[in-house]
């Protein structure tokens, strides 16, 4: 049974590895061309030296708003050549705008009064997304945040990181990449660990790599939202990984 864990889904960790794994995501999935891609990935060395000043920073800052206006100018770049791609699940439109899905029902249930009550929330109103919270984050996206993660698991806390195969805007490439660059006492062991079918009800439902405390998964057939596209395979995955139970 997990005593201490964490999992992240479809995040954004490491800025550094994770925006030049854009346009080599973009291209293996045919978002971009040849052309497109070498032309994009003009753009990445100013960005790279934009996160490092970020990095380099300390609060809130205009180096890392311009670190953020820099680098997500890749990925809106790759966003524009598809027009109103779906940057959360490559195999749809979006023409609506983000965030392209109906989240109606969660505001609808947390703002029940009786939620509210059973939150201690007072009248505060859940909103599914607030451009004020947003804006004031802005600085924060790029800062590398992989480093407070290996003295986690070396204090056996296990991690476990998965994604949806056809997210764009946090790939499972780039998670995979900055899993694999991360420094640990078990990153040697990690890195030579083979990638083996997760299977649920004999299916294959993604491909992992684990090794001690650390797992990767990527999630076959999802996308940002993976629980909303594999509900069974996310509730699995979940299930063994508190069990202590191999995926």
């Amino acid at each position: 049974m997990l005593k201490q864990g964490l999992a992240i889904c479809n995040g954004l960790t490491d800025p550094v590895i994770q925006y030049k794994a854009y346009t080599d995501f973009a291209l293996s999935m045919k978002l971009i061309t040849q052309s497109d891609f070498d032309s994009l990935n003009q753009l990445v060395p100013q960005c790279m030296q934009g996160i490092e000043l970020c990095g380099n920073s300390s609060g809130p800052s205009s180096a890392c708003s311009k670190a953020f206006d820099d680098c997500t100018d890749i990925f809106n770049r790759i966003v524009k050549i598809n027009g109103q791609i779906n940057y959360f699940d490559i195999r749809q439109q979006c023409p609506v705008g983000p965030p392209c899905y109906n989240f109606s029902n969660v505001p609808n249930f947390l703002n029940q009064e009786s939620v509210r009550q059973a939150l201690g929330v007072g009248d505060i109103k859940f909103v599914t997304c607030n451009l004020s919270v947003y804006d004031s984050l802005k600085t924060d996206w790029m800062k590398n945040y992989e480093v407070i993660i290996p003295a986690l698991l070396e204090n056996g806390v296990k991690l476990l990181v998965y994604a949806g195969e056809y997210d764009l805007i946090c790939n499972w490439l780039g998670n995979s990449r900055w899993v694999d660059a991360m420094v640990w006492s078990g990153q040697k062991n990690f890195v030579s660990a083979p990638s083996i079918p997760f299977k649920v009800d004999e299916v294959e439902a993604g491909l992992q790599k684990s090794s001690g405390l650390l797992t990767f998964l990527k999630v076959h057939n999802a996308d940002h939202w993976v629980p909303l596209d594999q509900p069974k395979a996310s509730l699995e995955m979940i299930k063994r990984w508190l069990q202590g139970i191999p995926l």
